[in-house]
Formats: structure tokens, C-alpha cells, sequence
């Protein structure tokens, strides 16, 4: 059997030498450089092409370059493909520091007081007293995010699609719930699996929900967010603060306005990064269950999308 590394627009040197040394009888093809279409079994995949799937007669499973498996055409896949994910605990004690980070960035101003250092404005303010915290999605990361949230003395909701439960977290679901949620909170933090049905989800309807003083955090994906009724919402005073990790086309382009717009904040998708050593362990693992006709670990269940 062959596993395809496809993975677009990055230096996958080091990736495929710990994998090569992990995976020494298995015959590893790099996209689009392919040899033999009817080996491969297995492919590790990131943005890869959705004609790719139909060109692969014998492939049995896809396994995902990371957490998130919206990369991946679910419809293009053959009947009977299997997707897999990798499952990193480190993600979420990143992603947790980095949510609780920014939320005390904008209680305490501090984008404020960085602006006012560029332009030598002296001029101090009280911390604003919002408390606040909603988090969309409530899975692992969510969930890691919350407990981090609530050690440091905030209220937190948390919405999902379906009904959940947490001793201190507020849990509510389905549309009601939602807006329940936007409405009542002072920082709106975005942690949802991107499918079909929370694609464009934060739109000008949604940040006309939210409080004129609240905050948007999107950790998600870029495609959760329509990035022009942000940028309107904020230009109107509908909203006082964005922190955005994450973007519809990345990098982001150099003329994309929200480089230069003094209420958003920037990161270049880092807020939690995969590590190599944890990928590369169970990308093995899952190419050898293949191999050897095991149960795969880390499946996605493809009727939800995640």
C-alpha cells in the first residue's frame, strides 16, 4: 500500500522525513508528483484538490492534517472513505491561554493603550467592568477555553447545536438559545466545527445581536465570518473590539483591510498549532490500522461534519 502526502503550499520536508522514519515498509508519494494511483490507501490531507478522490480506486481513508476536517470535500469522497482527524491535547491548553489572553486584552485596553503608544497618547482608563464571556461551540476546545475563563473570575455561557450540560457554564442550544446567548454576553468567542450550517454564521443579522460595547473573538475558521459586515459593524459602532486568528483566504492578503483597521486584532492563525511529534504518531498509527485492517482511531462522522 502507498500513503499520499497532500498537503499544498508549504515546506513538507521535515513532515515527511519523521514519517518516513516512522513508517519505513510503507510506500510514501508526495502530491502531485504521484507514481502509482491504485497503491494508495491512505492520504494525509490539508486544502488537497477535490478531484483528487475519484483518481484513487483503492483508497480507504483520508486522515486530516490537523483538528479541523473542513479542508476536506466530504461529497467528493468515494462511498465507504473514512475520515480521521488528529487529536492533540496540547490544542486545547493553547487554545484556552490564547481565549483568555485576548478577552483580558480587551477588558483591561489593552489594543487601546498600544494604539495610544504609536501616537504617544498618555491617557489612562478603569479596566471596563464587562464580564462576561460566550463561547460558540462547546467541544474540547470550548470546553478547555470555559475552565480557563471561569478560574479567572468569569461568567461563561456556552452555545452547540445540541444540549449540553456543565456544573458552572451556562449551556443553551438551537436558534432561541443562540440568540439568548449573543444578546447577554460582553465577549463572543467563535470555536465551531465550520459546516454547511455555521458557514457565514457571523453576519451583520449576528453582530447586530450583540451588545454595541461587545467584543468578537473568531478561533474558528475564517469562513464562519463575513468579513464585510464585520468591518461594517465596527465602522458603525455596532461593535466595540474583533480579534480575528483565522481568515477566509490565508495568508491574508496584504491589501485586506483589516490589517490597518484600529479595532482588529491580528494573529496569523497560531492560536493552537498541532504538534509534529503528536501528528506524526497518529498519522502512523492510523496507516498501519490500515494496513493491517484495524479499527481507525479518530474518526470524524461525516453526516456532521466533524
Amino acid at each position: 500500500m502507498s500513503l499520499l502526502v497532500c498537503v499544498p503550499n508549504r515546506d513538507n520536508s521535515k513532515l515527511i522525513d519523521k514519517l518516513q522514519q516512522r513508517l519505513p515498509d510503507t510506500d510514501i508519494q508526495i502530491w502531485p508528483d504521484i507514481t502509482s494511483f491504485e497503491t494508495i490507501e491512505v492520504v494525509l490531507a490539508w486544502n488537497a484538490p477535490s478531484s483528487l478522490w475519484t483518481q484513487l480506486p483503492n483508497l480507504k481513508l483520508v486522515q486530516s492534517y490537523g483538528a479541523g476536517v473542513d479542508s476536506i470535500d466530504f461529497d467528493s469522497l468515494p462511498e465507504g472513505v473514512q475520515v480521521a482527524r488528529i487529536v492533540d491535547t496540547s490544542l486545547a491548553t493553547d487554545m484556552a491561554e490564547y481565549v483568555l489572553t485576548h478577552v483580558l486584552a480587551h477588558k483591561l485596553r489593552l489594543t487601546q493603550y498600544i494604539r495610544q503608544q504609536k501616537e504617544q497618547i498618555w491617557k489612562p482608563n478603569r479596566a471596563f467592568s464587562h464580564n462576561k464571556v460566550g463561547i460558540l461551540g462547546f467541544g474540547q476546545l470550548g470546553q478547555a477555553a470555559a475552565d480557563r475563563l471561569l478560574q479567572n473570575g468569569f461568567e461563561v455561557s456556552a452555545w452547540s447545536a445540541r444540549e449540553k450540560h456543565h456544573d458552572r457554564v451556562h449551556c443553551v442550544h438551537g436558534q432561541e438559545g443562540l440568540w439568548q446567548l449573543v444578546e447577554a454576553v460582553d465577549y463572543v468567542v467563535c470555536l465551531l466545527p465550520l459546516t454547511k450550517e455555521t458557514t457565514g454564521m457571523l453576519n451583520r443579522d449576528f453582530f447586530k445581536k450583540m451588545p454595541e460595547h461587545a467584543v468578537l473573538i473568531n478561533v474558528a475558521r475564517g469562513k464562519h465570518l463575513v468579513e464585510q459586515d464585520l468591518v461594517d459593524a465596527l465602522n458603525a459602532g455596532e461593535l466595540r473590539a474583533a480579534t480575528l486568528d483565522v481568515f477566509t483566504v490565508e495568508p491574508l492578503p496584504a491589501n485586506h483591510v483589516f490589517w490597518s483597521h484600529e479595532k482588529i486584532t491580528i494573529t496569523p492563525h497560531a492560536a493552537a498549532l498541532t504538534c509534529l511529534k503528536t501528528a506524526i504518531h497518529q498519522i502512523a498509527e492510523n496507516v498501519l490500522n490500515v494496513a493491517s485492517n484495524k479499527e481507525i482511531q479518530h474518526l470524524v462522522d461525516k453526516r456532521k461534519g466533524y
